[in-house]
């Protein structure tokens, strides 16, 4: 299981990366920053990097407003 947000608990499979959660999870907006376990994943490493087993995943959405 992974925690996402600090409210969902999602369940883990090997070879789940940050692109497939995102993908499965719907998130769309185009500036999202990605956490896991406390450490930034770089925009460009979605696609390669590997979420582990009892992650701590936070994604955050980047909107301008007034």
């Amino acid at each position: 299981m992974i925690t996402l947000n600090r409210r969902e608990q999602l369940p883990w499979h090997e070879g789940l990366t940050v692109q497939d959660l995102l993908e499965q999870e719907k998130f769309t907006y185009p500036h999202i920053v990605v956490s896991i376990n406390g450490t930034v994943v770089n925009h460009d490493a979605y696609a390669e990097t590997l979420i582990p087993d009892d992650a701590d995943v936070r994604v955050i959405h980047l909107i301008a407003g007034g």
